[in-house]
């Protein structure tokens, strides 16, 4: 079964003061190609929502092997993202891990958990990230019906109205620490990070 990986990538890190979160150092690397080899190691195939013209983002991919997914109207929020991951989903994927670019601690046996309860789930639920002590985060595995609600795909709440319209299928899956739920938005998420990494 194939579940790719569409890491949103798009955002203007309008937060950041003038700097791209996705360019931050991560051990030795901007976040972006961070995040991306992590999903890319996992061996499924990996797509990049880019904002559309943005070399500079772009470069970073160089030589992952990924699908780059040029955004025209990004500015309209995450829902352009998942537009574009749909249209480039191919037809035998059972499903879709959303992950999002700015969360450096997700890692490769993170997404392979995600696809593995997955991949072993009969009914076909919603598979969200959650913390160890069960808040929930990041990434979401979303079942190919799921991807046929209109609601995922307008606005800049990605997924979040379908999580809601679809609760009683939502699967909470414990991630180790907080890494489901560690996102950096703005300098001081950066400063704190880096001070406990």
């Amino acid at each position: 079964m194939t579940i790719p990986i569409l890491i949103l990538a798009a955002g203007a890190s309008t937060r950041m003061k003038g700097r791209d979160k996705l360019l931050e150092d991560v051990h030795g690397r901007p976040l972006l190609r961070h995040v991306t080899r992590r999903a890319v190691a996992t061996g499924c195939p990996v797509m990049v929502a880019l904002p559309a013209g943005n070399q500079t983002r772009r470069k970073l991919l160089e030589g992952l092997g990924v699908t780059i997914l040029e955004v025209m109207d990004a500015e309209s929020g995450m829902a352009a993202s998942l537009r574009a991951g749909l249209g480039a989903l191919p037809v035998e994927a059972t499903g879709l891990l959303v992950a999002l670019a700015d969360m450096p601690d997700v890692n490769t046996d993170d997404y392979l958990c995600l696809i593995n309860v997955f991949l072993n789930d009969l009914e076909a639920n919603i598979h969200r990230a959650a913390s160890a002590d069960g808040i929930a985060g990041n990434p979401v595995l979303l079942p190919r019906w799921a991807l046929t609600d209109p609601s995922v795909f307008t606005g800049d709440a990605g997924a979040r109205h379908l999580l809601r319209q679809h609760a009683e299928r939502v699967r909470l899956v414990p991630l180790p620490d907080t890494h489901a739920i560690t996102d950096l938005d703005t300098p001081q998420d950066w400063a704190a990070w880096r001070s406990q990494n």
